[in-house]
């Protein structure tokens, strides 16, 4: 009964506003990135496998590691850290979200498979014994996780730890502050963020600290670092909040003419993930 409840309010809180019904549905653009699927292989170029970090061994918990296409183990190359939405999630349309590593989009769509080092960390569940689907389960471990994860994935497969993006859709979103902002520890691994559909703070959740004053706190760790923000319909809201949180932010506001509550947007070749593109070559540059 609880699931079923708990599936009701984030089908609510997540549904479309009648401005999407207007909007055309982002399939009826044709994808030109498929994600290759996660299998238990070893790591090599071009592949996306599971992987489980030291001491979690004997439990479900694990991340997908994606090497580029044009991979080499004594190159260094740019990393995306990616948070999953909520899961299980569907709307009216059709959009679906399974919360799994598995299943995210966004690091694939920004860098076509090549670049980039791609990582999809977990949430940690309570008993830590598996990937937390829905919210954050045990917040303290999952932020330890990414903290040793993070920087172990640069050492070993050669990526550069002064070019890490972190990167999440819906949950994921808000993730890249409730979770990549946390502390000074896990808050020190970023370049910059990409938040799309969704933002720390914005609205309250049924989650602990989810209001504006305890995520104004972790905004303050942001600092001079870029985020893009990205949202189906409109961004107004994110826009106005950050307007009062942070006036001295770099942020980049990018609404979506889609009605879709969805990562897939990157996978296909639309005027908006130019942009995003366009956005993260240039932090890199910086």
């Amino acid at each position: 009964m609880r699931k079923i409840i708990t599936l009701f309010i984030l089908v609510f809180l997540f549904s479309v506003s009648p401005l999407a019904k207007e909007l055309p549905d982002i399939r009826s653009v044709q994808t030109d990135l498929i994600p290759p699927p996660m299998t238990n292989d070893a790591p090599a170029a071009g592949k996306r496998v599971k992987q489980t970090a030291q001491g979690f061994e004997g439990t479900d918990i694990h991340h997908s590691l994606y090497l580029p296409m044009d991979w080499r183990k004594e190159g260094r190359c740019p990393v995306i850290v990616e948070y999953a939405g909520n899961g299980p999630y569907a709307n009216e349309y059709g959009d679906i979200c399974t919360g799994k590593v598995e299943d995210c989009k966004l690091g694939y769509g920004i860098s076509r498979g090549e670049g980039f080092i791609w990582i999809c960390l977990p949430y940690i569940s309570k008993d830590h014994a598996r990937n937390q689907l829905q919210w954050w389960g045990d917040v303290e471990a999952t932020v330890e996780y990414c903290i040793n994860v993070v920087p172990q994935i640069c050492l070993d497969y050669g990526g550069d730890s002064s070019k890490v993006l972190l990167a999440g859709f819906s949950r994921g979103s808000i993730a890249c502050n409730y979770i990549g902002l946390h502390d000074d520890k896990i808050a020190s691994l970023w370049r910059g963020f990409i938040c799309h559909s969704h933002y720390d703070g914005v609205r309250i959740w049924d989650y602990e600290d989810s209001d504006r004053k305890s995520a104004m706190e972790r905004l303050k760790r942001l600092k001079n670092r870029p985020q893009f923000i990205s949202h189906e319909v409109t961004v107004d809201e994110v826009r106005n909040y950050l307007t009062d949180a942070h006036p001295e932010g770099r942020f980049t506001f990018l609404p979506l003419p889609y009605r879709n509550h969805t990562d897939a947007w990157v996978l296909r070749d639309i005027p908006e993930r130019k942009r995003l593109r366009e956005w993260v070559r240039k932090v890199l540059a910086e």
